[in-house]
């Protein structure tokens, strides 16, 4: 599962589900400096608190999602600042503009010990400035920083 959430009038917060995600990671515990992380969203699965905003969401000013149907992270660079935990610099794709992101992650099972044949759980958090997508309408009450959070359990094929 993934979250979105952002400031609202600047003494609450909203927050959008993806419920909808796939993706792959690649780890080797010989070289744990890199990674291939891939998780992609569908943008039209996309849930909100309400119908308004769900509609504003899915929407030309938000993620356009007749056009842009799907969100990307894809990192490729890990560095490790505990047994368990990394920062991965990688890029995030929504409303066909790609921008560098960082993501700090948290491994459920130390990734010096991954086998391939076991699933890999994480979760991951990162902000970004939803001006930086063309997401700019209703800037004087929606926040511009997003903090997007991802729960994920991946499997070996």
């Amino acid at each position: 599962m993934v979250s979105a959430k952002v400031g609202f009038f600047g003494i609450a917060s909203k927050t959008a589900r993806f419920p909808q995600m796939s993706g792959r990671i690649a780890l080797s515990p010989e070289q744990l400096d890199t990674i291939d992380l891939d998780v992609e969203l569908d943008a039209r699965r996309l849930q909100a608190g309400d119908s308004v905003t769900l509609a504003r969401l899915k929407g030309k000013d938000f993620f356009d999602v007749e056009r842009y149907p799907t969100v990307r992270f894809a990192g490729k660079r890990m560095q490790m600042t505990g047994a368990t935990t990394a920062m991965v610099a990688g890029e995030v794709t929504a409303r066909g503009v790609t921008r560098p992101a960082q993501l700090a992650v948290t491994f459920r099972d130390p990734p010096a010990r991954v086998t391939g044949r076991d699933a890999v759980e994480l979760s991951a958090r990162t902000v970004i400035d939803r001006r930086e997508f063309g997401m700019t309408a209703y800037s004087a009450i929606v926040g511009k920083k997003v903090t997007i959070t991802i729960q994920a359990r991946m499997v070996p094929n």
